[in-house]
């Protein structure tokens, strides 16, 4: 019932986590912001309530140790525990576990061959199938196409999907096509694109790829002291 609550409760049903994924197998989801803004405090939302799903999520981490991932995911559990006083929230944080797997790369030495060598690992030891993957930290510069291309065929031959942060600039125009020239090199690989704007004392959550339906129906903030999501 605990699990069942919570997800009832999450603001993140307006992006249609009522019932499915947001994103289908093999699709990528990206989250961008400026620094210090709210990424990885998203992802992990994201995360969370897939775990609450029973899903596996493997977080991947590029700028972070295991150590300062695994306290994201406690503060922002117990936050949003305390948001909706739920009671026995050890044993549910202890029945989430399981499900998550974080692993952490050196920026400079992460590649999708590497990464599928690590997977396949866990995947044959029966250690860990994900079908959800977080990727935090990964540059996005000139040359991420072609990696992001070996990654998305990754995903689609194990039937997962995958969410990356992406890191803006505060001065830099958008491209173009109106989006941030970080995500519109590699625009044609992301199914679903979300923006976090700060306005005033407020994040707002603006769908910058996704479709008319999904834009019209995201109409979520992220609490700047806790960052956690909330309705309008």
């Amino acid at each position: 019932m605990l699990k069942k609550d919570l997800i009832l409760r999450n603001p993140l049903r307006v992006m249609g986590y009522e019932n499915d994924d947001i994103l289908g197998s093999g699709q990528f989801g990206a989250v961008l912001a400026r620094a210090g803004v709210g990424k990885t405090a998203f992802l992990v939302q994201l995360s969370l309530n897939a775990l609450l799903r029973g899903k596996n999520v493997l977080h991947i981490s590029l700028e972070d140790p295991v150590n300062k991932v695994t306290l994201w995911y406690k503060e922002v559990f117990n936050l949003i525990a305390e948001q909706y006083q739920v009671e026995q929230i050890n044993q549910l944080w202890e029945a989430l576990l399981p499900h998550r797997f974080i692993m952490t790369f050196r920026a400079e030495g992460f590649s999708v061959p590497t990464l599928e060598e690590r997977l396949a690992d866990l995947m044959e030891q029966n250690i860990f199938t994900p079908q959800m993957i977080i990727v935090d930290g990964l540059p996005f510069d000139g040359s991420v196409h072609k990696s992001l291309s070996e990654f998305k065929d990754l995903v689609k031959k194990h039937q997962m999907h995958a969410w990356f942060t992406i890191r803006t600039h505060r001065h830099q125009d958008p491209g173009p096509e109106g989006q941030p020239l970080q995500l519109e090199q590699v625009s044609d690989l992301f199914e679903i694109a979300i923006q976090l704007l700060p306005e005033g004392k407020e994040i707002h959550v603006k769908a910058v790829k996704g479709g008319e339906s999904f834009a019209e129906d995201l109409d979520l903030r992220l609490d700047p002291s806790t960052m956690l999501l909330k309705r309008q």
